[in-house]
């Protein structure tokens, strides 16, 4: 096999894997969707910092420093509601207190809509312009994407190995 063959079998072969495991996200997701029905859209409220805190999560990277680095910590700041302080958020800063305690000094009110699940306790933040329908519409979008994107491209592959096969048949005949 010529070099650039391998490099494109191999390429294939992790597009491949890569295609299936977004493609179970994606049902996994779209499987996890409410209907719009289900929401209770509670209005917006006006969320202020209060907290800081040093989260731990999972180390993203690969290779030798996700080995002896299984978890990193990430500082997250915490807002709560105005109006009722049983609302809350966080935010995610990266790994710079400096950064999470710089908002937190800056008080900076941000305008967040609140959805609650009839059937239990959830609730959800959003940006203030969703509404229920237009959240639902783009959870389904994001999904239905992660579904239809690797199938579009498992049926490229399909086709490509096939018409392969009938070359390499067409060359030995």
């Amino acid at each position: 096999m010529k070099k650039s063959q391998k490099i494109i079998y191999y390429l294939s072969i992790i597009g491949l894997l890569v295609s299936l495991a977004f493609l179970c996200l994606g049902i996994k997701g779209i499987s996890g969707v409410h209907q719009a029905s289900e929401y209770t859209d509670e209005g917006v409220y006006t969320f202020v910092p209060y907290h800081v805190s040093a989260i731990t999560v999972e180390n993203t990277s690969t290779g030798r420093d996700k080995r002896i680095h299984p978890t990193k910590t990430i500082y997250a700041v915490y807002y709560h509601t105005l109006e009722k302080s049983v609302y809350q958020w966080k935010v995610e800063t990266g790994n710079s207190k400096a950064d999470a305690n710089r908002i937190l000094q800056a008080k900076k009110q941000v305008k967040k809509r609140v959805f609650t699940r009839k059937s239990s306790e959830e609730y959800i933040v959003v940006e203030e312009e969703l509404s229920v329908d237009t959240y639902v519409k783009r959870q389904v979008y994001r999904y239905a994407c992660m579904i239809v994107l690797p199938i579009g491209y498992l049926i490229c592959l399909w086709i490509f190995w096939r018409l392969k096969k009938r070359r390499s048949k067409l060359v030995e005949n």
